[in-house]
């Protein structure tokens, strides 16, 4: 242990970026998102990590992790995950807590890359070489202009031949208008791409039975959380009754969150974030989890932190290419992929880790801790 680089320094920053229009899902809305960055230090190397999450969550990290992974090996990413596993037992590990050690852990994993001069996937062995894409938005808020205009961007300018609508609207209240965007949705992008929707567990399962006929229709292959996450023995009837995959996971935590929706058999694809389930470490366990079932991965939003990982597991069906955080890593960091075509090529330019740097001009503004 002594002759290896150590991890000298953790720190925190918190950037809050206002959205582009009022947005909304069926069971939230929002106006602002927060990105909680973490940066590992050793030497002149640093590595970065981040999630979505509270500006708390910086506090967090500074209060019960940052002591607990400073001294240890730079190399030795597996055992600051599990110290930091053990030194947020009494704080509560889901929520919060989980997200911090998320970031942590993939700030450590992109110092390691670093410290070896490789492109993160290389470091953990690419399954493949591109990692497919779907376009992630089309919001409740949205006017049946606002979404036509996007969805036509991520099909027609970009190329990206699969699509995700926002569902379930006022918890579930508006389902005529639900499916009136959908076809809607259908029309913008044509017979050729896929359409998904996501109802955020707004519905109840007499509801999801209900809309899925009229999803189906329209050719609808991906229901996201018909209904919440937390009841696993619906999403299993569900999924057992739809004509369309049935999807879930963004919530997970930990990992035996992940065990317990996969012996459930809830889902058709399992879906992880990297920046919530603990980071890289954790969420290779989870695709090997369901790779051992048969079970695609896909991972949820963030996907410049998801990347790289992504292209590393041999059951990935794809990556949420989502309009949020599209915007904010763009506007936060250099390195951004571009996804025209329907996929990304991570690490194909050669650059260490993630292949991310802060831009400090442009996200100064929006720094708020």
């Amino acid at each position: 242990m002594s002759d290896q680089p150590a991890v000298e320094a953790v720190d925190t920053a918190v950037y809050t970026v206002p959205t582009d229009a009022p947005e909304a899902d069926g069971t939230l809305a929002w106006e602002r998102t927060t990105l909680v960055l973490v940066t590992a230090r050793c030497a002149s190397t640093t590595g970065l990590g981040y999630t979505y999450a509270p500006a708390a969550t910086a506090h967090v990290v500074r209060e019960l992790l940052a002591d607990t992974v400073t001294g240890l090996p730079a190399f030795d990413v597996p055992r600051a995950n599990e110290r930091m596993c053990r030194a947020a037992r009494n704080a509560g590990l889901p929520g919060v807590a989980a997200q911090a050690i998320s970031a942590v852990d993939i700030a450590l994993w992109d110092l390691k890359a670093r410290l070896l001069a490789l492109p993160l996937v290389r470091l953990l062995g690419a399954a493949r070489d591109d990692v497919p894409v779907y376009g992630s938005g089309a919001f409740t808020t949205y006017d049946d202009g606002r979404q036509d205009r996007q969805l036509r961007g991520w099909t027609e300018e970009q190329g990206i031949p699969r699509v995700k609508i926002k569902i379930g609207e006022s918890w579930g209240a508006r389902e005529a208008r639900d499916l009136e965007r959908v076809a809607r949705a259908r029309a913008s992008i044509g017979d050729a791409a896929e359409l998904y929707v996501d109802a955020n567990g707004a519905y109840t399962g007499g509801q999801a039975v209900r809309t899925a006929h009229g999803l189906a229709e329209e050719g609808v292959t991906w229901f996201e959380e018909p209904v919440s996450s937390d009841h696993l023995g619906t999403l299993a009837d569900l999924r057992g009754r739809l004509p369309m995959d049935v999807t879930a996971g963004e919530y997970g935590y930990t990992l035996p969150y992940f065990e317990h929706m996969l012996a459930a058999r809830a889902v058709d694809c399992l879906q992880a974030d990297v920046t919530r389930c603990g980071g890289i470490t954790v969420w290779l366990r989870a695709a090997a989890l369901a790779h051992a079932r048969g079970i695609d991965i896909s991972g949820h939003c963030a996907p410049h932190a998801h990347a790289q990982v992504a292209a590393a597991v041999p059951n990935l069906r794809h990556l949420e290419w989502f309009h949020d955080h599209v915007r904010i890593e763009r506007l936060l960091f250099d390195g951004a992929l571009d996804p025209g075509g329907g996929s990304i090529v991570p690490g194909a330019d050669g650059a260490p880790g993630l292949g991310l740097s802060l831009a400090e001009k442009r996200a100064e503004p929006y720094r708020v801790q």
